[in-house]
């Protein structure tokens, strides 16, 4: 008996089993050349009007319009990035030199909180 032959594969275009869904879609220029564009009709938006700037505004009561971090702390973290520029900051546990920006902030903040300022607690502990 003869084997049955395999039908001859062939690459066919990506286009060929499309099927295609209208006109294509052209877009007419004017004599400038630039591109026209159809007039859409929109819903015009109100604009709010701003008030005066002597209105003082609503203080919110609540955690969001607390500070998270005090003055007194900013100025602890101001100076340890100052030792830091001078070559003067060390580690804690090992001792050896501080470069990282961000160890000397965590390090200001972290005396900070020693000395009772107000700094949200280390949410590594």
């Amino acid at each position: 008996m003869a084997a049955p032959k395999k039908a001859a594969s062939r690459r066919t275009s990506t286009t060929a089993g499309r099927k295609t869904t209208g006109a294509k879609k052209t877009s007419a220029r004017t004599s400038a050349g630039r591109k026209k564009t159809t007039a859409k009709k929109t819903a015009t938006k109100k604009v709010a009007t701003r008030k005066p700037s002597s209105a003082k505004k609503a203080v919110r009561k609540g955690s969001a319009s607390r500070r998270k971090y005090g003055p007194a702390a900013s100025e602890s973290v101001h100076e340890e990035m100052r030792e830091m520029e001078a070559g003067k900051l060390r580690s804690g546990g090992s001792g050896k030199k501080v470069t990282s920006r961000k160890q000397a902030i965590a390090i200001g903040l972290s005396e900070a909180r020693r000395a009772g300022k107000t700094v949200p607690p280390n949410p590594n502990r």
